[in-house]
């Protein structure tokens, strides 16, 4: 689940869902102080956030009792990074997942706070933990110059050091079917799991294009469908969470 728009100051959210197609798993989408970041060109999600951590806690509980355990396998998003997460929530995590015989869990993480991910895994050393990137593309050129994604770093190998997982976004302007299927192939290299998100309309300057997309439908889309290490999500709400 990636950026989306939120005009509305009502707007009811779908913070809960499973995942049924390739890796089964729960997800939840819970709240946390809000992206530090926030200079991503193509994001409006940083726009879910609040400063009260007890506000956030008391939702992100009610979130996080719906938890089954059934997969065993849980992904937790926020706007912007676990690290963000206010420390109760986490150890309600942790609660939870003992709870109900969950070994695996899901995190996302900026690149910003790399250096912070092996104490979150020591912290997290009874479960197999998997932190997931928003790379969004191995274009340098156009992830900082355009995407502004703030990862200055051009080794594959090093950016992918501390992360098992990694978000791309395609359907924008400057992307072709050659630099579509290179963030493929190098992804499924480099990680254990990729996401691909097609980019949807929202507040920001970065709209669509309605031509890239259809290239990636038509050319690459039918080649990696049905992979099992790849999810894609053609609309922001596919897994089940966000507005």
């Amino acid at each position: 689940m990636r950026p989306f728009l939120k005009d509305a100051f009502f707007i009811i959210m779908e913070r809960y869902s499973k995942i049924l197609e390739k890796r089964k798993r729960e997800i939840v989408l819970l709240r946390g102080s809000g992206c530090i970041y926030k200079k991503c060109t193509f994001c409006d999600y940083h726009t879910d956030k609040c400063s009260n951590e007890e506000e956030n806690f008391a939702l992100n509980s009610e979130v996080l009792s719906k938890v089954t355990g059934e997969f065993g396998d849980l992904e937790i998003i926020n706007s912007g990074s676990v690290f963000e997460l206010d420390s109760k929530t986490l150890e309600l995590i942790k609660a939870i997942c003992r709870e109900k015989g969950i070994s695996t869990i899901h995190f996302e993480s900026h690149y910003l706070y790399k250096n912070k991910i092996p104490a979150l895994r020591q912290a997290f050393k009874d479960f197999d933990l998997k932190m997931k990137l928003g790379l969004e593309t191995f274009d340098y050129d156009f992830r900082e110059c355009i995407l502004k994604k703030g990862i200055n770093e051009t080794d594959a190998k090093v950016i992918s050091e501390h992360f098992d997982e990694a978000n791309f976004l395609f359907g924008i302007n400057g992307q072709s079917i050659q630099s579509m299927e290179r963030d493929i192939q190098l992804g499924l290299e480099y990680f254990e799991r990729i996401c691909i998100n097609i980019m949807c309309e929202n507040s920001t300057e970065i709209k669509p294009d309605k031509q890239v997309i259809s290239n990636f439908i038509y050319e690459i889309y039918p080649k990696y469908k049905d992979n099992e290490r790849i999810d894609i999500l053609i609309n922001n709400t596919d897994f089940g969470v966000g507005d």
